[in-house]
């Protein structure tokens, strides 16, 4: 059985992890290390007032005047991280980093996986990290559900999962 840890918005939450007062504010994330900048991320507060990401930041001020451009902080990515890893490795001995912001864990017992993985979640929460899980007996299928989960999606026949997906599901990623 496979568990794959994400945390929507990743460098989004990195960068206001220690502002909270920016959580309910209009938010869009820029990275500063491109030729170009553009929004790479966005809190939904931003995007309900049509920021969009890949909108430079002067259409999305356009857009919102009370819009905060922030810039990725990969010094609080990196911190992050590790403590997504840690939390992960907790878990069960084979765990990966899959991606910024994703791990997968392998079970080898897969005997209350679903209660492990949701206290992890319940613990991610008390530091104010807000994470989702997809479980299933596949990574591929793990991968999927953790991106559609809220907070928790176990998949027991994957078949089935992914034949009720659309087609768009697939861009995940």
């Amino acid at each position: 059985m496979f568990a794959t840890i994400y945390l929507p918005d990743f460098y989004l939450q990195a960068a206001l992890r220690h502002q909270p007062e920016l959580r309910t504010k209009p938010v869009a994330l820029i990275d500063d290390q491109e030729k170009k900048a553009v929004i790479i991320q966005l809190n939904a507060a931003a995007e309900q007032t049509g920021v969009r990401s890949g909108m430079t930041p002067s259409q999305g001020l356009a857009r919102c005047l009370q819009l905060v451009v922030k810039v990725r902080a990969r010094s609080q990515e990196n911190l992050l991280q590790g403590i997504l890893l840690r939390f992960a490795g907790a878990l069960a001995p084979y765990m990966e980093e899959t991606g910024p912001g994703i791990s997968t864990v392998q079970f080898t017992d897969a005997r209350n996986v679903g209660t492990k993985v949701t206290r992890m979640i319940e613990q991610l929460a008390d530091f104010e990290i807000t994470a989702q899980a997809g479980i299933a007996p596949i990574p591929d299928a793990s991968f999927l559900a953790a991106h559609l989960a809220n907070p928790i999606l176990q998949i027991e026949n994957v078949s089935e999962f992914l034949d009720a997906l659309p087609i768009e599901t697939l861009a995940i990623g």
